[in-house]
């Protein structure tokens, strides 16, 4: 038996799955909500299974997962082949969905980033997560490729490594003579917030646990979604923090942050993941990403 596949059902599915809602998608596609609900029930007929677990959030079956991953790359081959067929410039920017960690995005990837955002007509979606789960995004389809810890490469993917980013304790000479003047231990650290990106950031608290003994629950810890606050915070003398060294040298000079546990580095290496057959703008953003990583990483 032959399928046939309609763009028009998958699109249904991506944004749906992207929006989170079925109003919210029909808004998007603007149609009714009914619609919606048709298109996706037509494609589950068409693959003879579920696409889409209807919970809250909504989530993409792995079957659906699939469909919402070829549908992207389709998109995307088809944004860098249909203006050179039609020798036209296109009248809507081709949207790059690509997953990044924090810190890479506050230190290295902007800049990176900017010179082509200049030359072509283009939209940036930056997906940010934890570098652990950066990976998800890539494998749910929503990103054409991620920053991430993830070494092996995904079905239909290639991985190319970055470069290692290092992290070290600091803290404002003030909050260190507060909560440290007599060292780090699990009194002292029991009495000092931290700082950690969300929920699904371990790398604070697998170091505390590590070096420490100290469970998540057992110390003040700030959550905060950004490591520029992560920065503010520890430089207004609110908490110590975890932080990539690239992003505070100047402050580290400065002596307005000072390495609390000098002895102590914690190295991530990060990769970056992407799918295989990239074409066009894709494979331009994908050679930036590879060529400025590796020379502004260790």
């Amino acid at each position: 038996m032959s399928l046939k596949l309609d763009n028009k059902l998958l699109h249904a599915l991506a944004v749906v799955v992207r929006e989170q809602s079925f109003e919210r998608a029909a808004n998007s596609l603007f149609i009714t909500q009914s619609a919606v609900s048709q298109r996706i029930k037509q494609l589950e007929q068409l693959v003879a299974q579920p696409v889409l677990i209807r919970s809250q959030p909504l989530v993409a079956t792995e079957t659906g997962k699939q469909l919402v991953n070829h549908y992207y790359q389709v998109m995307q081959l088809e944004a860098d082949l249909l203006p050179n067929i039609f020798n036209e410039e296109t009248h809507s920017p081709v949207t790059l969905n690509l997953a990044t960690n924090a810190d890479s995005l506050a230190t290295w990837l902007l800049p990176a980033l900017a010179p082509l955002v200049n030359q072509h007509f283009i939209e940036c979606n930056l997906l940010v997560a934890d570098e652990n789960h950066t990976i998800t995004k890539l494998k749910d389809g929503e990103a054409f490729g991620a920053i991430t810890l993830e070494s092996q490469a995904l079905k239909g993917c290639q991985v190319t490594r970055l470069g290692d980013m290092n992290y070290i304790l600091v803290a404002s000479p003030a909050f260190e003579q507060t909560y440290f003047s007599q060292g780090i231990n699990q009194e002292s650290l029991r009495r000092a917030p931290g700082v950690a990106f969300d929920h699904k950031d371990n790398m604070h608290i697998r170091f505390i646990e590590q070096e420490y003994g100290l469970k998540q629950g057992q110390y003040p810890l700030h959550t905060v979604r950004s490591s520029e606050a992560f920065v503010t915070l520890a430089e207004h003398g609110a908490a110590y923090c975890l932080i990539a060294e690239l992003q505070i040298r100047a402050l580290l000079a400065s002596g307005a942050l000072v390495n609390i546990l000098p002895e102590y580095q914690l190295v991530e290496t990060l990769y970056w993941q992407r799918w295989a057959m990239l074409k066009g703008i894709h494979e331009k953003i994908s050679q930036v990403i590879i060529r400025e990583g590796q020379a502004k990483l260790d």
